[in-house]
């Protein structure tokens, strides 16, 4: 999905870019931009004119939209 680098194997990464998280939810960037928007997608941070998503709050974004089935 992203290539790692050096300083990532010392410190994990942290955030996902916009693109990045669109590429793990096979979702256009646009829908991501919309979902903001929206207020119906994770929570975010505007950083520099950068949209990032803090990996802890997409997995619990992602956990919370879970329908059904057993854990």
């Amino acid at each position: 999905m992203y290539r790692e680098l050096d300083s990532e194997k010392r410190h994990p990464r942290t955030f996902l870019v916009e693109q990045e998280l669109a590429e793990r939810w096979s979702k256009s960037r646009r829908t991501l931009q919309r979902m903001r928007v929206d207020g119906t997608g994770p929570a975010f941070h505007r950083i520099g004119g950068s949209i990032l998503y803090k990996i802890d709050d997409i997995e619990a974004f992602e956990a919370a939209s879970r329908i059904g089935g057993q854990v």
